[in-house]
Order: structure tokens, then sequence, then C-alpha cells
């Protein structure tokens, strides 16, 4: 039986974590498919320019990647002491660089007031965001969330791309 992530994760214990996706349905990430002929190392750079753009934006670094014909590894690790850092605006612009963030976020970069009820949520959400910037788990789905929509795209097929979940190993 699986074990929940947030069990498998223990940054008291280690930063560091070697992460593997595998592909689905025999799907090729990169490299030469023999079968048909047809190059997918044009993918190789999907990867790598996802993964630099998700690190400039996450409390995680990305210590060592190799991305292979059907699955990718990665050594991340996650600086959870410097998303506990960043101030409420720095958590905020760095989510919304990633998703589009909620009508309290906006409104407080935006330099509007917040109620004392609209205050809470915010201060809730700003937390939220805080612990997704330092999660493993939400950087993976990130990362493979936007490389299988391409790739499906690319191979005009829908569904699984990707393996239901990424394995995860402390080091």
């Amino acid at each position: 039986m699986a074990i929940a992530r947030k069990r498998q994760v223990s940054l008291v214990d280690t930063k560091y974590y070697h992460c593997i996706s595998r592909c689905v349905r025999r799907a090729f990430l990169c490299g030469e498919d023999r079968f048909t002929g047809q190059s997918y190392e044009h993918r190789r750079g999907w990867v790598e320019d996802k993964l630099l753009a998700l690190a400039k934006v996450f409390c995680i670094d990305v210590c060592a990647y190799a991305v292979m014909s059907n699955h990718t590894h990665l050594v991340l690790y996650v600086d959870d002491k410097k998303a506990n850092r960043l101030n409420d605006k720095a958590i905020i612009l760095r989510w919304h660089k990633l998703c589009k963030g909620t009508l309290l976020t906006k409104k407080y970069l935006q330099g509007e007031k917040l109620s004392k009820s609209e205050f809470i949520f915010f201060n809730q959400t700003v937390e939220q965001y805080r612990e997704r910037l330092s999660s493993i788990s939400w950087f993976m789905r990130l990362l493979n969330e936007d490389i299988a929509r391409r790739a499906n795209k690319e191979d005009n097929c829908t569904g699984r791309f990707w393996e239901g979940r990424f394995k995860s190993q402390a080091l």
C-alpha cells in the first residue's frame, strides 16, 4: 500500500530527496523511437527549461537531474528556512508566477485595504502558498503537468503521460 507523501518526507532528518517520474504507455520523453524513427530529443529542453523556471520560484534547489528516454531523475534540496524568511508579498509574487492566485492576493498586491475577515483568509492563503513553495509534491506536480500537456498535445492524444505518482527517496 502506498504511503502518504507527508509521511515520507521528513525535513528534520534530511532535506535532500531523489525523485523519479516514469512515462506510461511506452511513451517517449526524449530520444528516438526505433519503431517509428521519430525523435523526441527536443523534449529534454522542455524539462530543463521548466526545471530552471520552477527552481527560481520554489524554495527548492535542483542539485542534479537526468532526463532519460522514458523517465526523469531529480535530486532536490528543500530549503524550508528560506520559505519561512520570505515576507508575505514575496510569497504571493512567487506563487503568482506559477498560478493565478486569489482575489484577495491580487487585491493585496494592488495595495487595496483588506477588511479584518479578508485579512484572516489572506493570512491562511499566504501560509498555504508558503508550504507549497517548499513542497516536493507541488514542485513535481507543476513540472510533470506541464510536460504531460505538451507531450500529449504533440502526440495528439489524451490521458496520462506519467505514472500516477512520482517516486521519492530520502538521501
